[in-house]
């Protein structure tokens, strides 16, 4: 009877003891684990980091690293982490935590335009995604990859088309560069397609038109007609005359792209670059900077008129006053230079 009562008494003591074990990892596993106010915090995860490294980022976000820790053993999660973008939500227990950054990566947003160079292009995606600035230009610059698809050193750019992106954070320099190829080829439909070799023009020859319109007018509804003017003196083998072209060698002669230049001076005029179009008739070898798309598109549907010259309006700023004639131009040009010399504008 004795004997009894003790396998009794064990018994009663191993189901207690069975019981508090199972409570305590239930809840290590199932009770809530974050301590961030806000209703989810973004974890982002490199493809070199060490589970060292991730306890670390991941403990200002949970209330007991130790559990975190010891369910990311038992899970396997320790030795096979993941790299990416993961979300974390208010009140996640531990299990959901690790299944999430296991299996759950988040694309993010890559937006970029008004890029000036195809180093400025690699900066900004680099602020978007896990790639670094000297990776995204090295793989931005692969001569094999720009001659196997048709473009050049000095075209690169025309290749990425400004717009906003759905990628992966963990995306590779060259997966980004793949990934916008295919959307360059996406956005030149055949129908654009047609539209430039009305005008003569390949795709990558109505980026440079599109970007020098876009350095012309920062008005949208006023660049249809800008590259009319263009257009005509393109068409008709004119030089195209272009301010913003000669900025732009003056700026490339100097190595210096943070020059701010607002008056082009007759001396400038001078500069031995082929992208002086005052000097060349020929396209610039590649776009002074990346074009809208609203530019692009002004640029295949542009305006049909019978103006040939263009100069800044003192009266409407922004804006432009458009001439057919070089009378009209010099008549519009004095008025512009009366005011530019008023405001004391010298370069």
């Amino acid at each position: 009877m004795y004997i009894k009562k003790i396998l009794l008494t064990i018994a009663l003591l191993g189901i207690v003891a069975v019981g508090i074990f199972s409570y305590v990892i239930y809840n290590t596993i199932f009770s809530p684990n974050t301590q961030f106010e806000s209703d989810e915090a973004s974890v982002y995860v490199a493809s070199d980091t060490n589970y060292k490294e991730l306890l670390k980022q991941i403990q200002p976000l949970v209330k007991d690293i130790n559990d975190f820790d010891q369910v990311a053993k038992r899970k396997g999660y320790a030795t096979n982490l993941k790299s990416g973008r993961f979300i974390l939500k208010q009140g996640m227990n531990n299990n959901e935590i690790i299944n999430t950054l296991r299996s759950k990566n988040e694309p993010v947003s890559v937006i970029f335009n008004n890029q000036e160079r195809i180093e400025d292009l690699a900066g900004r995606v680099a602020q978007q995604i896990e790639a670094d600035s000297i990776s995204l230009l090295n793989s931005m610059k692969d001569e094999v990859f720009l001659k196997k698809n048709d473009f050049n050193l000095e075209n690169a750019l025309s290749m990425y088309i400004p717009n906003q992106y759905e990628l992966y954070w963990n995306t590779s320099a060259e997966a980004f560069r793949e990934r916008m190829l295919k959307e360059y080829h996406r956005f030149w439909t055949e129908s654009r397609l047609q539209q430039a070799k009305k005008s003569n023009l390949t795709p990558q020859e109505v980026s440079v038109v599109a970007s020098i319109v876009q350095k012309e007018t920062a008005k949208v509804d006023e660049r249809k007609r800008v590259a009319g003017v263009y257009m005509n003196r393109y068409l008709n083998g004119w030089k195209l005359d272009a301010d913003p072209t000669v900025i732009y060698a003056i700026k490339k002669e100097n190595k210096d792209f943070d020059t701010v230049i607002k008056r082009v001076l007759y001396k400038d005029l001078e500069i031995e670059s082929p992208y002086n179009t005052y000097k060349y008739k020929e396209l610039p070898p590649g776009p002074i900077a990346m074009p809208d798309i609203s530019s692009i598109n002004a640029v295949l549907n542009f305006e049909k008129h019978d103006y040939y010259y263009f100069v800044a309006n003192p009266e409407n700023p922004g804006y432009h006053m458009f001439a057919k004639t070089l009378r009209q131009h010099n008549n519009n040009r004095q008025a512009y230079v009366r005011w530019i010399n008023k405001m004391g504008i010298n370069r």
